[in-house]
């Protein structure tokens, strides 16, 4: 038992309260906010560092004996979301400090953000299904005030699809919940591994299977559940986009690897080949869809249901390198994707637009930002020796090693596609001589350092991860082990097996 684990959880929420209460002085606002960021990244490394060291660590909030009270546990897996998670929030928030104009810092801007960031912390250190939903719920009030803050025709549009079609994931999330504390007598994580191999009716058991596929399948961007994404993610400003793509779609992913590595494994034959073919299927057709833009912020959203795909892709197959795969994809990705979104706003202030023929001339009047997205926009694309690479060669391995044939090549392929995307950027936005002039003529807009600081450290984070990849292939592993012995998570909540 570790008091560190409620922090990410406390100091967020903290810091919101104390944001709004500074709601007139914007200055000191944006300061409380900072040090709020800071402490919260800080929190959120040592809770990783400490599982790293220890092992998992597990509190029974109010001293409830687990299964009937509130559980939070923080396995390898839930301590590297959480520490990313606070790392970005950091990151966004010093981006923050030149995107975000004063009107929307006045409409709760700050507060809204650490409440998301809390309601992600929650969701990867909760124990018991019920308080998933309360951190589900919590994550979709603060980014739909996000989505809308600045109060446009299409951020409205974008936000009431992104919303409705959550709330309906909500329902089914809800409805699922009732049907398996009706079938098993309760919600604990730990606990319902053993009660659900008692249930008298399997068949049923997997009908409720397939609702949280579907409500998670939602919530993480999956095929055919995935069209409130691409037309929401581009509508607010670009650090909003940057944290939403970054943490969101990964907190859906999270929930299906919980549920599907510990609770719904009775019947993996069933479960887990659907898992492969909706895995198959959605990083086809992200990438298709990434294809037909030439919008930046709508490419890139395409390609993250792509890249769900991926994550996906490792936990169907089940094995310890698959796992392995899929949770270094997660750091890699949650990472890349954020910062890929940082920079289109970057694009944005320098160029003028998002629009690709609207842009041009970067590579010469820009070079720092043209390097600086070459490294994330050829991560994702999975260029050696860059972090994508990694990624996606383990899960490629691990497909080959399970003679999935046919998901090893598509997995290829999606990568070859993600390829055609990112080249398209640069050829339209860095290469290309700037539109409306014979020669490359410089945008009259600077590039701000608190805008570059976040982006060179994301993009330095994809360079170390890729050219020294041991101690996160580590850091994967070892989230792979505990994911394949589900008793190390049971005997932590629990004290013992059922």
């Amino acid at each position: 038992m570790n008091p560190l684990i409620v922090l990410p959880l406390i100091l967020p929420f903290a810091t919101a309260t104390l944001a709004l209460a500074l709601n007139k002085n914007l200055e000191r606002q944006y300061k409380a906010s900072l040090l709020g960021g800071t402490l919260h990244c800080a929190a959120c490394l040592l809770l990783l560092a400490n599982v790293y060291r220890d092992g998992m660590t597990v509190i029974q909030v109010g001293k409830w004996p687990s299964p009937f009270g509130i559980t939070l546990a923080a396995d390898h897996l839930s301590a590297i979301l959480v520490a990313i998670t606070g790392i970005l929030g950091l990151a966004v928030i010093v981006y923050s400090r030149v995107e975000i104009k004063p009107f929307l810092r006045r409409g709760g801007y700050d507060p809204l953000l650490h409440i998301l960031l809390g309601g992600v912390c929650g969701a990867f250190l909760t124990g018991d299904l019920f308080n998933l939903y309360v951190w589900f719920e919590v994550m979709l009030m603060a980014s739909f005030g996000l989505i809308v803050l600045g109060r446009e025709k299409i951020q409205f549009d974008g936000g009431v699809k992104y919303v409705m079609i959550n709330l309906f994931s909500t329902l089914l999330f809800i409805m699922g919940i009732g049907l398996l504390y009706g079938m098993t007598g309760t919600l604990n994580l730990a606990a319902l591994h053993g009660a659900v191999q008692s249930v008298p009716n399997p068949s049923v058991l997997m009908a409720v299977a397939g609702i949280f596929i579907t409500a998670f399948g939602i919530k993480a961007g999956i095929f055919p559940l995935f069209f409130w994404l691409p037309v929401s993610y581009h509508t607010p400003p670009a650090a909003v986009s940057g944290i939403l793509a970054g943490l969101l779609t990964k907190v859906g992913v999270y929930a299906l690897i919980r549920l599907f590595t510990l609770v719904f494994i009775t019947d993996m034959a069933w479960t887990h080949d659907i898992l492969l073919v909706l895995s198959i299927a959605t990083m086809i057709t992200g990438v298709l869809g990434a294809a037909a833009f030439q919008e930046v912020r709508r490419i890139l959203s395409f390609h993250i249901i792509s890249q769900v795909g991926y994550m996906v892709m490792g936990l169907a197959l089940f094995t310890p390198l698959a796992l392995t795969g899929t949770v270094f994809y997660l750091m890699h990705h949650m990472i890349v994707k954020a910062n890929l979104f940082l920079i289109s706003g970057a694009i944005r202030r320098a160029g003028g637009s998002f629009d690709l023929e609207k842009l041009g001339g970067l590579y010469k009047n820009k070079g720092q930002l043209a390097v600086l997205f070459f490294i994330p926009a050829f991560s994702l694309a999975g260029f050696p020796p860059l972090s994508g690479f990694w990624a996606k060669m383990i899960l490629i391995r691990a497909a080959l090693e399970n003679a999935a044939y046919g998901t090893a090549a598509a997995a290829v392929g999606g990568g070859l596609l993600t390829v055609y995307s990112m080249t398209k950027i640069w050829g339209e936005a860095f290469w290309k001589p700037a539109p409306g002039s014979g020669r490359n003529k410089s945008p009259d807009h600077p590039l701000d350092p608190w805008m570059m600081a976040p982006i060179a450290v994301l993009a330095g984070m994809s360079l170390i991860i890729g050219l020294a990849p041991g101690l996160f292939i580590s850091l994967s592993e070892r989230a792979a082990f505990e994911l394949t012995h589900p008793e190390i998570y049971i005997c932590a909540v629990l004290g013992a097996l059922p």
